[in-house]
């Protein structure tokens, strides 16, 4: 992520029409809160790309050609893994799902407003996982029930404010804690789990444990 609030968000653009990647391009280069680090048309270039450049969030479509956002989220490098926000005109359900457990940080349709999108961005650039409610539900209704762990207090508290949305400072403030102590409890649930991202913590507590919180 950047390295300070102050500095701006890091973007790629991955997207195979040149016309909508264009249009974001001039959208968010007129917005000093980001700067666009990279862009391509095609998954090849931009995995290459990527892992030189590491931008703090990569936004994609899902639809790229021949290929699609869940080939980049299988084959993306594992040494710093950005954010990745899809922004798409739609996709199938059972995509969808297979995004959030690949640990994508949210997903957004192509026709919300330019201020809406911004903002989605700079909410998974600050470690915020964004998806729509109706997947959500989606993954209510088809999961089933594992053996369950239990949480302390202190966790389910930060699970909380997770499926709230809340960044690592806001759940932190919200506990009179730091965000540093925040961070370390994300990494025992984390390990806990058995996860890697907080789209996949999202999808786990979704499945097995929303009734505890």
């Amino acid at each position: 992520m950047a390295d300070s609030i102050f500095d701006p968000i890091r973007l790629y653009l991955l997207d195979d029409h040149t016309l909508f990647r264009e249009g974001l391009l001039r959208l968010l280069t007129a917005d000093t809160r980001f700067v666009v680090v990279g862009q391509s048309g095609t998954l090849a270039q931009a995995l290459g790309e990527i892992e030189t450049l590491r931008p703090d969030v990569v936004i994609l479509d899902h639809d790229l050609g021949e290929h699609t956002a869940l080939d980049f989220m299988r084959e993306r490098p594992s040494a710093r893994k950005s954010a990745v926000l899809v922004v798409t005109a739609g996709l199938p359900e059972r995509d969808a799902l297979e995004l959030i457990r690949l640990g994508v940080s949210g997903i957004c349709r192509k026709e919300v407003s330019p201020d809406e999108l911004k903002n989605s961005i700079h909410a998974v650039a600050l470690g915020r996982v964004l998806i729509e409610q109706r997947y959500l539900q989606a993954i209510v209704a088809t999961s089933s029930q594992p053996d369950r762990v239990s949480f302390t207090e202190r966790e389910r508290a930060v699970l909380r404010g997770l499926l709230q949305g809340l960044s690592n400072k806001l759940i932190a403030r919200q506990l009179g804690s730091s965000e540093s102590a925040v961070k370390a409890i994300f990494q025992q649930l984390f390990n806990k789990l058995d996860v890697r991202s907080r789209s996949q913590l999202v999808l786990v507590v979704i499945q097995s444990y929303r009734d505890l919180l």
